[in-house]
């Protein structure tokens, strides 16, 4: 979810892709969905229009905010909202749906009292008012502790289903009937404060992620390796990390002031953490609490920093001593990067900017529709695609100030500036056609068989609004995009299933889940061909959705 905070700015920097981007005119309002919604535990039937593939055996699962309210109390930011599990269940060319509120210690405590009890990442919770007023005023000199409210993504670990935020909470859940399982603390495991919900499998099973931890030696940005499971292993219905490790501990360039990261990059043999300038102020976190300010309030864009590229080898844990530069810039998502010719290609939807942080407030997002959703939308800065080449083999033998990427199929460049360290600049991965959609974000590719290896397509979401409205393929051989959706539609991302018998990359299909928010009940699952992106057949859902961001294809389902 926090890949849409980093998404507004008033500086608006010369050539910015905000610039670049038509202006919102005339757009709807998105209000019903960010409304709470009543959860749906028992699977009901979709109605079918078109051809759903009976290849298809499995489940869409996806999460998100879904309730904003408890008692009197309302939460103040989108983020806030407590997580709501979603399954479109596909079989034989039919498709079910249920929901279930994650029961999380911050849900039933809240239920409970009938109150918000638990801070989240924009709503600080009130004292309890039947404390004294002594016992209300330290309350404030209280760090909360991290919330288990687990509604950015679903991830697996040892081939369990988890549903994780940021903080170094999970929860474990059956993907079948989202029933909610055990909470998950990494800091029991390893010592992190907090953990990514964008992890990386490799084809052995192993995941890869990273997550924080601070301490009298400094602020560390943590790889860890939680490895795959044993084949002879006692099978039992509990949470096992067992064996997870750090394999590398990457220290912070500014401790008093570490870098916000959403996801990470890995290849075949390498993973490449990116320390971008949006900055977690230390001492403002310390003092939040007693300032009654939200955690929203801490994270800052501060472009006198440049981007840092800190590559690690995934298989010996080892830091390169060599620091790659680029100009200030922010990337949330991750596209794929694979090796080529001593050279690491890392693809990665950007942005220039992100002077204005957490401003995905529910009032701002239930602004009326036209001039004030117009006004919100347009500020806002656009992501796009870009190309960064790292070379792989810098010495002292290395020339300065010489392109070192020397393979003439690449625009981006890599300079050595100094002993020790490389200047990058990249290349723009679009045409200008993709300027008319808004810029994109959520990439999604055919993962298992291309991350982190040569690839052509990856599949998005185009943001002609506040919220995503159409769907992209795009082909990053040529920059030729493919479209569907738009209108007054909503779209949630992307996921690429593949057909059981695929030859090609983009043999398959992409699934998304549609609304429109001026219509009651009106979502639907949509199944697009993912080779000529046209659409295959739909299936309705005859009751309310609200948006959210992260799925994955259940294939077990």
């Amino acid at each position: 979810l926090i890949s849409l905070l980093l998404s507004h700015s008033f500086k608006v920097p010369s050539g910015s892709h905000r610039q670049q981007c038509p202006q919102g005119k005339g757009l709807e309002t998105i209000e019903p969905l960010v409304r709470s919604v009543e959860e749906t535990p028992d699977p009901i039937p979709t109605t079918i229009t078109g051809t759903i593939p009976t290849w298809i055996n499995g489940s869409l699962l996806r999460n998100g905010p879904g309730k904003f309210e408890f008692g009197k109390d309302s939460y103040t930011h989108w983020f806030d909202g407590m997580a709501m599990m979603h399954r479109f269940h596909i079989c034989e060319g039919n498709v079910t749906y249920c929901s279930r509120f994650l029961r999380s210690d911050s849900f039933v405590t809240n239920s409970e009292k009938n109150r918000i009890v638990v801070s989240e990442f924009g709503t600080l919770a009130l004292p309890d008012p039947c404390k004294n007023i002594f016992a209300r005023f330290f309350s404030r000199f209280q760090i909360p502790k991290a919330t288990d409210n687990a509604s950015v993504n679903f991830v697996t670990y040892k081939g369990d289903y988890y549903v994780s935020t940021e903080t170094n909470y999970m929860r474990r859940v059956d993907p079948q009937s989202l029933e909610t399982k055990e909470k998950v603390d990494w800091s029991q495991y390893i010592a992190v404060n907090s953990a990514t919900a964008h992890p990386h499998y490799d084809r052995e099973g192993a995941t890869y992620n990273m997550g924080n931890s601070y301490g009298k030696s400094g602020f560390f940005y943590n790889i860890l390796r939680v490895p795959p499971p044993e084949e002879k292993a006692a099978v039992e219905d509990s949470a096992d990390l067992n064996g997870a490790r750090v394999i590398c501990s990457i220290r912070a360039s500014e401790p008093r002031k570490p870098s916000y990261y959403h996801s990470f990059v890995m290849s075949e043999n390498y993973i490449v953490f990116v320390e971008q300038p949006i900055k977690l102020d230390m001492l403002k976190l310390i003092l939040y609490r007693i300032q009654g300010k939200s955690l929203n309030k801490v994270l800052t864009w501060d472009p006198q920093y440049d981007t840092i590229f800190h590559l690690v080898n995934r298989h010996t844990g080892k830091e390169s001593e060599v620091k790659y530069r680029a100009a200030p810039m922010f990337t949330l998502h991750q596209i794929n990067a694979f090796e080529d010719n001593g050279l690491l290609v890392m693809d990665m939807c950007c942005g220039d900017d992100g002077e204005v942080i957490g401003n995905f407030t529910l009032e701002n997002l239930r602004r009326g529709a036209g001039e004030e959703m117009d006004k919100f939308y347009n500020s806002m800065c656009r992501n796009l695609p870009r190309r960064y080449v790292l070379p792989l083999t810098v010495d002292e033998e290395t020339p300065l100030d010489q392109n070192l990427v020397s393979l003439q199929n690449y625009k981006a460049t890599a300079k050595k500036t100094k002993p020790g360290e490389v200047y990058m600049t990249h290349e723009e991965l679009y045409d200008d056609e993709l300027l008319q959609y808004g810029g994109l974000e959520f990439p999604q590719i055919n993962y298992d068989q291309y991350n982190g290896r040569p690839y052509r397509y990856f599949y998005s979401c185009g943001f002609g609004h506040v919220f995503s409205d159409s769907l992209l393929k795009m082909d990053v051989h040529t920059k030729e995009l493919k479209r569907a959706g738009g209108d007054v539609n909503v779209i949630f991302p992307p996921v690429f299933v593949a057909s059981p018998n695929a030859t090609q990359e983009d043999d398959g299909v992409v699934l998304s889940v549609i609304i429109t928010p001026r219509e009651e009940k009106s979502t639907f699952l949509l199944i697009l061909d993912a080779k000529t992106f046209t659409e295959l057949g739909r299936a309705v859902v005859p009751v309310n959705i609200p948006y959210g961001t992260h799925g994955v294809f259940n294939k077990m389902g």
